[in-house]
This record gives C-alpha cells, sequence and structure tokens, in this order.
C-alpha cells in the first residue's frame, strides 16, 4: 500500500498527480530546482500536508535529470513509492532500477519494458521495422525525420529537406536529446508529408490484463509537439480503430507492460497505419481519454504499482474530449519561448478535473514567474461534451474567456485553430501549422467598422483616465459626463500592442454629453471606471475590461519593466497588451545598424564552426544556437555581409535583448558612374 508518493517531476504534471493523492489520501512529496522553489507544484504539496526536497541548482542536467538526487529525496522524506511524470527521467530504465534499489516502489512498467520500448530505435526493431542507415540516404530518400531515441515532447526532432544539412541537423537533435533528457542517441526515419498522428492508451496489470481505452489524434503539432488533442480520434473507420487497438495490445503483451502508456502510430494520407513509438509513461493528452472513460489514469497507474488487477470490465467510452496546450511562446515569431511574471492567470469557471466538463489542468497561478528553464507548458484546458463538434465550441469559448495577463502566450492560436475548417471538418494533418502559420498569426484586418486594436486602446485610454481621477480623490459619476460644464480639449493617447509592434493613437474629448471618440465615428462611450470601459459600436454595446499594471496604482512591484505592457485589455474581438507610446525615444533603439539581439533569455550552447569577427556571412546562415526551455534555438545572420563583433561565447547566460553579435551588411550596388557626355 502507497502511503507516501514523491513525484519526479514538476509543473503541472506534479500538480496532476498530487490532485489523485489528494482524492486517495496518500501523503504527496515534491521535488524542486532552487528555480522552482516557489513553484506552485511546491505550495501543493505543502498545502496538502506533504513535503518538499531542495533539488540544488537550476538547469534540468543540475536538477530534475539527476536519479541520484530523486532517489535520495524520496529516501530523506519518508516517501515508499515514486512517481515519474512525463518528460525528464520518466522514461528511464536506470532510474527505474534506482528507485527499486532503494525499496521503494517504481510507478511505472517494468525496467526491461522501458529498455525494450524507450529507445525508439530497439522499439521500432521489436516492431518488426529494419532501422534506416542515414550513411546511404539519397536525394529520393527526402524528406527525412531525425529523431530522438530517448524522451519525447519533439524535442530532439528536426525535419530534413536537404540532404547537405543532414549531419548538422544530427548534430543539433543529439545535443538537445542530451541536454533534455540525458540521452543524445538519435535515429533517422522516412518523414510522412500529410499525415494524421494518432495513438492509442493502453492499461496493463501484473496480471496479464492489457486493455486499450480508445483512440487520441494529436495531429495539431508545431515544431513536433503537440498542441491540440482530442479522443477519440474523429472520423476514422471502425476497422482501422480496431487494428490500432489490437497492435497496440499487442506490442504492450510482447514486453511484459504494466502500467499506463500509449502506442503512438502515423497514418498516411492513403490510410496505411505506420508504427512510431510506444511512450511507456503517461502522455500530457491523457486527460481527453480520462474525460471520454469516466476513468483517473493516475489513481489507475497507483493500483497496479500496488498490485490490483485491471477491473473485470472495461468502461464504456461517452462523448468526446477536445484538449489545447497553453504555451508561454510567441507564434508569430517561430514560436519563441516567453518568460516572465504573470499578474493574472484564470479560466473562469474551470473545475479541477473529471467530471467537470471544463478542467484545467496547470502548474502556474496568478503572480507565479516562467523562467527560462524548462518546457514552456503552462497549462493544459479540457473540455468534455457530447459531440465533438460542442466540445469545440465550449473550448474556444474557454479560451477567449481567459484572462492571462503577463508573457505571451498562443491563446489567440489555439481559438484560430479551433475555429479553423480544417480542423472543425477533421481534415486536419500534421502539416496543419506548416501550411496555415501565417494566416493563423496573422489573420486578415476586420474592415466591419474600426478596428478592434484602436477599439482596445480607447478603452486603455479612457480606464487610465479614470484610475488617474480616482487617485486624485474625485469621485467618478457612472459617466464622465460630469466632468465639466464645456467642451475639453481633445485628449490623445498611442498604444503599441505587444507582440508584433502594431501601434494604435486615439482622441477624445469630455463633452457636456459625455465623452466623444474624435476619430471613431459610430462609438459612443457608455461609461468608464478604472477596471471595465463599456462601449457602444453601432448600436451594440460592450464591455472592454482593463486591468492596469505600473506603480501609479500599486498594482505590481516597484521598478516595473519600462518596455512591459502596462495595460491589459480583454476585448469582445481578443485580448491586447498594450504599452503607452513615449514621446522619448526607446532606449533599446540605441544599437549598432546589423545588431544581433537575443530573441529570449537562455544560455549559448554552441557557435556555428569556424564563426569569427571578420568572417563574410550570409543572411540565414547559422551564427550560433540558444538553449531555452529545454530546446535549441538557431540564431542566424540578419543579412549578408561581415560578422564585425561576437559577443556571445558557448555556456554564456543571455537576457532577452542582449547584443549578441553585429553584422556589417554588404552595401547595395550604385548607380553606376555616368555616362560619358558626347563630343
Amino acid at each position: 500500500m502507497i502511503r507516501t508518493l514523491l513525484v519526479a517531476n514538476r509543473g503541472e504534471i506534479a500538480c496532476r498527480v498530487f490532485r489523485t493523492c489528494r482524492d486517495l489520501g496518500i501523503t504527496p512529496v515534491a521535488v524542486h530546482s532552487d528555480a522552482d522553489a516557489g513553484a506552485l507544484h511546491v505550495r501543493t504539496a505543502l498545502d496538502a500536508g506533504g513535503a518538499a526536497v531542495r533539488l540544488p541548482g537550476q538547469t534540468a542536467a543540475e536538477t530534475y535529470l539527476r536519479a541520484d538526487l530523486l532517489v535520495a529525496a524520496a529516501v530523506s522524506a519518508g516517501a515508499d513509492a515514486v512517481h515519474p511524470g512525463y518528460g525528464f527521467l520518466s522514461e528511464s530504465a536506470d532510474f527505474a532500477r534506482a528507485v527499486t534499489a532503494a525499496g521503494l516502489t517504481w510507478v511505472g512498467p517494468p525496467p526491461e519494458a522501458v529498455e525494450a520500448m524507450a529507445s525508439k530505435t530497439r522499439a521500432k526493431e521489436l516492431m518488426g521495422l529494419a532501422p534506416f542507415d542515414p550513411s546511404k540516404a539519397v536525394e529520393s530518400d527526402l524528406p527525412l525525420l531525425v529523431k530522438a531515441a530517448a524522451g519525447g515532447g519533439g524535442r530532439g526532432m528536426r525535419v530534413v529537406r536537404e540532404l547537405a544539412l543532414l549531419d548538422a541537423e544530427l548534430a543539433s537533435a543529439s545535443a538537445e536529446a542530451a541536454a533534455a533528457f540525458g540521452d543524445g542517441e538519435v535515429f533517422v526515419e522516412p518523414y510522412v508529408e500529410g499525415g494524421r498522428h494518432v495513438e492509442v492508451q493502453v492499461l496493463a496489470d501484473a496480471h496479464g490484463g492489457v486493455r486499450a481505452l480508445g483512440t487520441r489524434d494529436c495531429s495539431l503539432q508545431r515544431r513536433h509537439q503537440k498542441v491540440v488533442e482530442e479522443a477519440p480520434a474523429p472520423g476514422l473507420p471502425a476497422g482501422v480503430a480496431a487494428e490500432l487497438e489490437e497492435t497496440a495490445v499487442r506490442a504492450a503483451r510482447s514486453i511484459g507492460y504494466v502500467g499506463a502508456g500509449t502506442v503512438e502510430f502515423l497514418l498516411a494520407p492513403d490510410g496505411r497505419a505506420q508504427f512510431l513509438e510506444m511512450n511507456t509513461r503517461l502522455q500530457v493528452e491523457h486527460p481527453v481519454t480520462e474525460a471520454v472513460y469516466g476513468v483517473d489514469l493516475v489513481a489507475q497507474q497507483l493500483r497496479i504499482a500496488e498490485g490490483e488487477p485491471l477491473p473485470p470490465s472495461a468502461p464504456r467510452p461517452s462523448g468526446h474530449a477536445v484538449e489545447a496546450r497553453l504555451y508561454a511562446e510567441d507564434p508569430a515569431s517561430s514560436f519563441t519561448p516567453q518568460t516572465g511574471r504573470f499578474h493574472r492567470l484564470e479560466l473562469p469557471g474551470a473545475g479541477a478535473g473529471a467530471p467537470h466538463v471544463l478542467r484545467l489542468d496547470t502548474g502556474y497561478e496568478s503572480g507565479d514567474t516562467v523562467t527560462p528553464y524548462y518546457d514552456a507548458l503552462l497549462a493544459k484546458v479540457i473540455v468534455h461534451a457530447p459531440t465533438r463538434a460542442e466540445a469545440i465550441r465550449r473550448l474556444t469559448a474557454a479560451l477567449r474567456g481567459a484572462r492571462i495577463h503577463g508573457p505571451v502566450t498562443n491563446r489567440d492560436l489555439l481559438v484560430r485553430s479551433l475555429e479553423h475548417e480544417e480542423f472543425t471538418g477533421a481534415r486536419m494533418t500534421t502539416s496543419f501549422y506548416d501550411d496555415h502559420l501565417a494566416t493563423l498569426t496573422h489573420p486578415p484586418a476586420d474592415d466591419a467598422g474600426p478596428a478592434p486594436l484602436r477599439l482596445a486602446a480607447l478603452a486603455a485610454a479612457l480606464a487610465d483616465a479614470a484610475a488617474r481621477q480616482q487617485a486624485g480623490g474625485a469621485v467618478l459619476p457612472a459617466r464622465f459626463g460630469g466632468w465639466r460644464n464645456v467642451p475639453s480639449q481633445p485628449q490623445a493617447k498611442a498604444y503599441r500592442a505587444e507582440p508584433g509592434g502594431a501601434e494604435a493613437e486615439v482622441r477624445y474629448r469630455l463633452t457636456r454629453d459625455g465623452i466623444r471618440a474624435d476619430d471613431l465615428p459610430g462609438v459612443r462611450v457608455l461609461s468608464a471606471a478604472p477596471g471595465r470601459v463599456v462601449l457602444e459600436v453601432a448600436g451594440v454595446a460592450r464591455a472592454f475590461d482593463v486591468a492596469a499594471y505600473d506603480t501609479a496604482y500599486g498594482a505590481a512591484p516597484a521598478a516595473p519593466d519600462p518596455t512591459a505592457p502596462a495595460a491589459y485589455v480583454d476585448t469582445p474581438h481578443g485580448s491586447y497588451a498594450l504599452r503607452p507610446l513615449s514621446r522619448f525615444p526607446d532606449p533599446r533603439a540605441d544599437t549598432p545598424p546589423g545588431s544581433l539581439l537575443a530573441p529570449m533569455p537562455g544560455t549559448v550552447v554552441r557557435l556555428a564552426d569556424g564563426i569569427a569577427p571578420g568572417q563574410a556571412v550570409r543572411q540565414g546562415q547559422p551564427l550560433l544556437w540558444l538553449e531555452a526551455m529545454k530546446m535549441e534555438h538557431k540564431v542566424t545572420a540578419p543579412a549578408s555581409g561581415v560578422l564585425t563583433a561576437l559577443h556571445a561565447a558557448p555556456g554564456g547566460q543571455v537576457e532577452v535583448g542582449a547584443l549578441l553579435a553585429v553584422v556589417e551588411a554588404e552595401a547595395e550596388p550604385g548607380p553606376g558612374p555616368e555616362p560619358a557626355a558626347n563630343p
């Protein structure tokens, strides 16, 4: 019987496992790096009467990838079992052996099963699939997929479309895999264009019972990491779904599997299924299966680890579930990871778990800070409904209504993805974002009425004026009309939306009849308060909620970042992070021409071979690689020319905006000499 459980992980999955611990009466134990000392998973364990153990260091390699520290933490805290979560050491046979050698219960499959399937190369051999030899690759084999043999989550994965780039991508994928999983082994396989990613959830006990709990579709992916998942996989013929489930059960039986696992397939456009891998752990997307089948997969893992058999009958599926992953990243800027403090991170109406219609699994709360050391995943939003269409509609509405004030996230991308006709029509493939990212991140302007950004800017300006008036001791009426008996001079304010940099200027004046927006015809201001402005546009009234975070109103700590948004406006048209434009020049603009600035905080992992000042470079040529949030990010030359300065060095920590290098661009060719005059 498990009484005290250490979760050898962090963030959302640690919080998720602790929720089941609470339900089962198990005492939780958290582990944390120095960067995570005040993280939500630590607070959750302590609030439940459990314990937390420090792992000295910041990076994953120093902390969550140290099996010796994790086992020692479990022993010192009096835990009798260890749950690995997902990622990090969840698919490490050596870690599983170290846990059991210490006399602790391992909540996962036997080390031999982990070993057989955790390496994707060995798994393919076990399934009778011959490995691909990259040294023999020819043009007709392209495109190829480089993939980490250990771990998952898209890390250590690259698509190669030019043979000349294969060796470099192998090295890059290996370095990223080593940093994320402690194992740099990679392999190569043909890449299937336009396929669907479909997987099967399996459960197996120690008594020979193996069960498949339906299919999931995980085709919407960026950087080969899943973004939207659903269960069951829509549009699959019954025969195909049954074949995938039978193959998954056969794979689990072949290695004596015990616990929860997932068998993944790629469905080619012609319907053929290609075995990808078996993940010997709980998947990030497990909540959609829990919702459809009405089970707690973590509870099943714990019962199986205690030696219990699976229930005699399988649960019956009901309805449809869709999950969206909320990441701290900027999709419009190559999914650049984002860091910083969340002033507000809320999903109104969300419950803690099944059987709630709307569920939020998260590792962050309002006031928490996202650091550059770990994965960019913030939360998962899950909706369960009787039909797929209803689940999509409810999830879209929930994401629209979320209050996310802090680092940039992919929330708008998720909403637009869920509304896209290829997704609603269940015609999505793994190339969805390759095909549609540009239009999803830069949607066409709405020509019907004032631009939504200008309405948001007007709301921010009026809320700011109301706040300043209240700070001065005045009590405002519901409308601003009581301020003056004569028309005032027009007030102007300009904002820049972050990210993207779009600018909007608005002008308004106070009149006897209220507030008038001079340059927004057809817009009436019905009311304005520090937190909410109500605007009527073409006869339709809508509310604009405004949250300000600066020292003027005491809503944030002292010394705020002058480049950070000062107002977040949640509108019926979307959400905007706005920074007032100053009449003084932006200090960030004072950099040499051709400056290459760090797009994110991170660590310089390596420089391009032979790169040095004085060298000629071409636009787009890789110069160096940054590691942030467990992934490598290639930094390229901004223009063709000469590298005149190189400030980055391997191992160096850089902040966002740090000067990495300077490239003096090639001079544009002149018009040439004047033709000689005719004598």
